[in-house]
């Protein structure tokens, strides 16, 4: 086994990886101790140029001093290939941005060495160092090390201009999730806004940028690994997401006054906006109309999204005071429509309600059945009347409608207007007839006499 205690070289520290930081920290210890450094790719001409000497990995632990400095994600299982040459004389550190798993690795393969070991976290990196150490903090961690090592570390990183500050890893990990952590993730949201400078940036704005600078120099991978290794982080996430959202919420207009924040509209107040999955004339309107008449919601106005993910998106944007929008029907199930958008936005369901839908076949008044090719609607319209439609009209062609289109009385909209061929019949609501001037060519379509479906009511959560 090598290396042994003897020939350690009490000066000599060595670092396993040789990234952004592992070069910093070369630079910062090369004053003091002479440097070798170990990366799985070669940068023999990068340490030549910092004055340390790149060797391989059998001779990184002739050093008394080894630090761990490689990614997060990778530190267990470099840990694991390297823990047979740890013996007793060793001093090893980590340098990872977060405490609880290191310790979780170093008292797992290391504990059993005798080798000292301390856990630290120098929080700072090539772009904050730039002006040098002084004001600087560093985390550190007696794991399991003796006082008079501890002691000789914790004095050397004073002397550097280092503010040291020794903290349990649980209590690091907890502090950094709402400091570092947050940042972090501020500086990624930002880039992905790609920001620009403009001619009349604030002292305020500047910061923002140095932030997104500072954190986003950094790969991807330290990102990935602060935010999924610290196991307080996904807390703050969540309070994030929760905070933003909430001073969303305060710039919305105010419409809904307190006395009718359920769903009802007291008196004297403003019109409550309802925006539907449908158009003028679709059962959702009708469904919407249902919903108010039997909830005494007297002061209202609708407004028609024609789809699920139209009204949900508008509602996240705070156009609309409440959304509706259909869920399931009694034979062909769940609208698959409503359930994908419910998976891109955020609601919350006031109430789920339901009416018996009748479908009618609407066509040109210039047009009888045997000149109609195809029947065009809603596909989960389509669905309730399969059988039916099927058994009676067994040489039309069953469309759905693209877009806007899959709204049935926007089809039956489109039809009048002459946008959609005049040998296409719709499957709408009756009452499409009478608004757009249609002719009724069949009635009750639906494969259950009792076709009923269900609607949700919701609101911005």
């Amino acid at each position: 086994m090598y290396p042994i205690a003897d020939k350690m070289h009490p000066k000599k520290v060595s670092i396993i990886g040789f990234g952004r930081f592992g070069e910093l920290l070369a630079k910062i210890l090369s004053k003091d101790f002479e440097v070798q450094v170990f990366d799985i790719k070669d940068k023999r001409k990068k340490a030549k140029e910092l004055g340390v000497n790149f060797v391989d990995l059998k001779d990184i632990f002739n050093a008394k001093n080894i630090f761990y400095s490689v990614p997060i994600s990778k530190l267990e299982i470099v840990v694991k290939k390297t823990k047979e040459f740890v013996v007793p004389g060793h001093t090893i550190f980590d340098v990872c941005s977060v405490k609880v798993h290191p310790k979780r690795i170093f008292s797992r393969y290391l504990r059993e060495t005798g080798a000292d070991l301390i856990l630290s976290h120098p929080m700072f990196g090539p772009d904050s160092a730039r002006e040098g150490l002084r004001g600087l903090r560093i985390v550190i961690y007696n794991l399991k090390a003796k006082k008079r090592v501890f002691d000789f570390w914790k004095n050397y990183f004073k002397k550097l201009g280092l503010k040291v500050v020794e903290m349990t890893p649980e209590n690091h990990d907890r502090l950094a999730a709402f400091s570092q952590g947050v940042t972090h993730y501020i500086g990624r949201v930002l880039e992905d806004m790609r920001l620009k400078n403009t001619p009349i940036d604030t002292k305020g704005f500047e910061t923002l940028m140095k932030i997104v600078d500072q954190t986003c120099n950094d790969t991807w991978q330290l990102f990935y690994d602060l935010q999924v290794f610290n196991p307080f982080t996904k807390v703050m996430r969540i309070t994030l997401a929760r905070s933003l959202n909430k001073i969303y919420q305060k710039l919305l207009p105010g419409r809904v006054g307190p006395q009718h924040l359920h769903v009802g509209v007291g008196v004297g107040a403003k019109n409550l906006i309802i925006g539907i999955q449908g158009g003028r004339g679709s059962f959702n309107e009708e469904a919407c109309n249902f919903y108010c008449r039997t909830r005494n919601i007297k002061n209202y106005k609708i407004k028609y999204l024609y789809t699920s993910e139209s009204v949900l998106k508008v509602l996240h944007q705070g156009e609309i005071d409440r959304g509706q929008f259909a869920i399931q029907n009694a034979i062909g199930g769940t609208v698959k429509e409503t359930v994908e958008a419910l998976s891109q936005y955020n609601c919350k369901i006031i109430e789920e309600f339901e009416i018996v839908i009748n479908h009618c076949l609407l066509a040109r008044p210039d047009m009888e059945i045997k000149k109609i090719k195809e029947i065009m609607s809603h596909p989960h319209a389509l669905s309730q009347c399969k059988v039916t439609l099927k058994r009676k009209y067994p040489d039309k062609k069953l469309v759905s409608g693209k877009g806007n289109l899959i709204d049935q009385a926007k089809a039956a909209q489109y039809l009048a207007q002459g946008k959609i061929p005049k040998n296409t019949a719709i499957l709408a609501p009756e009452i499409c007839a009478k608004l757009y001037n249609l002719k009724i060519l069949d009635k009750g379509l639906q494969d259950l006499k009792d076709n009923y479906t269900s609607f949700l009511f919701v609101k911005r959560r």
